[in-house]
């Protein structure tokens, strides 16, 4: 009877393992698997496509991804995404840390209010408020065609980049605050101690130990700024100031009535490619980001 116990107390966390690695493996085969297809199907030729979608490519054809970069203009709205990215993202880190700081460390008579607010606007789908957004930023294009005979609010990429930013506020300052919160205060106190004042302290103490919670936001931030389709396609309406998603469209209407699959798949990799990069560079952070907090008081 003992030895019966024993087995099934040394068996049951062995099980529960090889059912995680099951499920866990499960889960990449998933992922990985129509990644992988969609780089293989990159470099095929269009006549590839009608016969087995799981065969390999008989040669690499790379003139699928110069076909769109060119012919679909993939190389302008690629420039156009890392524009209001890189625009986005600067805004957001700005705006950002300063806010989570203060509303992490210190209370005032608002402090609450603006929390709650926050916190709400983690429960607001970007994508319901659309609608609103464009008709206000229209709204704002008419007075001033009135007033100086040109419009700025849409088809502006800084206003787009501006949107994100804003969308983007509450996640970002929900997790930085809540990183800035796990520090301890010794830190701060020894900088007050040394004479320096509350930005001082901010820029030089706390923010370089926020290194790994940035380094999180920046990649969530970047992937959904890179891969954003709704509020782009309504804000942008001119060809040329097209960001990369929109631009995937492009590469349907590229040859008229024929589907060229090639470019089209050539067009996915291009929009992949930067965000793998980004998170393989980053992995390490990212992962500290997630985990890792201050000393604690």
């Amino acid at each position: 009877m003992k030895e019966n116990k024993n087995a099934l107390k040394t068996g049951s966390p062995k099980a529960y393992k090889a059912g995680i690695y099951i499920v866990l493996s499960l889960l990449a085969v998933m992922i990985i698997v129509p990644v992988a297809w969609v780089f293989i199907a990159s470099i095929k030729e269009n006549s590839e496509f009608y016969g087995n979608p799981w065969a390999l490519p008989q040669g690499i054809h790379l003139a699928n991804f110069a076909d769109a970069w060119q012919k679909a203009n993939m190389g302008s709205y690629m420039l156009n995404s890392v524009i209001v990215v890189a625009i986005g993202i600067a805004l957001l880190i700005v705006i950002a840390l300063p806010a989570a700081y203060v509303l992490a460390r210190f209370k005032f008579k608002s402090s609450g209010l603006w929390n709650v607010m926050f916190m709400a606007g983690l429960f607001v789908n970007v994508n319901y408020i659309v609608v609103p957004i464009f008709l206000m930023l229209n709204n704002g294009d008419k007075v001033l065609r009135q007033w100086t005979g040109h419009p700025f609010f849409l088809n502006n990429l800084f206003i787009l980049a501006l949107v994100y930013a804003s969308t983007a506020l509450p996640f970002t300052i929900y997790l930085l605050s809540g990183y800035f919160k796990s520090l301890a205060k010794d830190y701060e106190e020894a900088a007050y101690v040394d004479g320096a004042g509350y930005a001082r302290t901010m820029i030089q103490v706390i923010m370089p130990m926020a290194k790994p919670s940035v380094v999180t936001v920046i990649l969530f931030n970047f992937l959904a700024f890179w891969n954003e389709y709704i509020i782009s396609m309504t804000l942008l309406t001119k060809p040329e100031l097209k960001t990369l998603p929109v631009g995937l469209m492009n590469l349907m209407a590229a040859q008229k009535s024929a589907v060229q699959y090639g470019q089209l798949y050539a067009g996915l990799v291009i929009v992949m490619v930067p965000t793998l990069i980004l998170y393989i560079c980053v992995q390490k952070k990212l992962t500290q980001g997630m985990t890792l907090g201050g000393l604690k008081g």
